[in-house]
């Protein structure tokens, strides 16, 4: 009886019927992979360092690598796929690229190049399949904005839309991508942190902006938050902490209930440091990172270690129910789970 109690009252999380493991697709490539773009169960792509991109069309079974050809070194930290033919890559330092490929990687078109010594892009995200949005560090205290109106084709510097200057030190990490969220209508949210951590909010595609204090670990350069994800308009969750700590877990995830306005601390935080985090639905989350990856059930209060495998970045399919996972060395999981 009083186990049925404890489970009842006190910790329905650690009591639930489903459990958790992850599943190897791929362990051994020349790349420390970042991107994750999760199509569906069947198509995915993820890119990275020296150029590599990686697609699979058979739910990971197998997986096809290229290197477009005269970008064989850079290193492309993001990746947004449309389908098994279409995906935007980013390459994010001087000089940033942004590349095109309508034929499943066979070729690849550069509609974006910066060669400003200043330049790094953090991140981007689609609104819907054409209009979509790329930030990157601050320039004269300035937050760098792309948006595209054709899927990629073209890109317009909208930085100027921003007003507010960034802080002495405040700028943002592409550990994964992730520290931009867009939902559809023109929602979107970007985090920075550093020195000092904002979450800046548009609610009109990227024309205007508010800003948000977020109150997770700050102060120094490798601190801050280093993924976001919201699953609605009112809620969501950002995680990070110090990379260069990872496996302190001192005030690095968060909830949000109004948008990103105010944030509160779960019951129980994830275990360490955190380069990814998302929805898998409302209630259940996962967050990965260099120490390993947690599970909530409960819309992010209690988290459950599941594993000590290092990890970048994590995502769920935009139209299936597969959870996949890419790091360093070109290795790629999936989450399984077992009821």
């Amino acid at each position: 009886m009083k186990k049925i109690l404890w489970c009842l009252l006190l910790a329905p999380f650690f009591c639930a019927a489903q459990s958790y493991s992850l599943k190897p697709l791929n362990e051994h490539a020349k790349t420390s992979l970042r991107g994750l773009s999760v199509v569906s169960d069947r198509v995915a792509w993820v890119s990275g360092s020296n150029g590599a991109v990686g697609k699979t069309t058979d739910g990971g079974i197998t997986w096809k690598w290229v290197k477009p050809k005269g970008y064989e070194k850079i290193d492309f930290r993001d990746i947004e796929a449309f389908d098994d033919q279409q995906a935007v890559i980013v390459g994010i330092a001087s000089p940033a690229y942004i590349l095109k490929t309508v034929d499943g990687g066979e070729t690849w078109t550069e509609n974006y190049k910066n060669v400003d010594s200043a330049i790094f892009l953090d991140g981007l995200s689609f609104w819907d399949k054409s209009k979509g949005i790329i930030f990157g560090d601050p320039i004269n205290d300035k937050l760098q904005l792309l948006k595209t109106v054709d899927a990629g084709k073209s890109w317009q510097n909208i930085s100027t839309n921003v007003q507010a200057s960034l802080a002495k030190g405040e700028a943002s990490f592409a550990a994964s991508g992730t520290t931009i969220k867009t939902l559809p209508g023109g929602k979107t949210w970007i985090a920075t942190g550093g020195k000092v951590s904002n979450i800046y909010f548009s609610a009109d595609y990227g024309e205007s902006w508010q800003v948000f204090k977020c109150p997770i670990l700050q102060g120094a350069e490798s601190t801050g938050p280093f993924s976001i994800d919201f699953f609605n308009t009112k809620t969501g969750i950002a995680v990070g902490g110090d990379y260069l700590k990872d496996k302190e877990n001192s005030n690095n995830v968060l909830l949000t209930k109004d948008g990103g306005k105010t944030w509160q601390k779960p019951a129980t935080p994830v275990l360490g440091f955190r380069s990814g985090v998302t929805y898998i639905n409302a209630k259940t989350l996962i967050a990965t990172g260099t120490s390993g990856t947690d599970i909530s059930t409960d819309g992010g209060q209690h988290w459950k270690h599941i594993s000590d495998k290092s990890f970048n970045a994590v995502q769920k399919a935009k139209r299936g129910k597969a959870v996949l996972l890419a790091g360093n060395n070109g290795v790629i999981y999936q989450l399984d789970t077992v009821n």
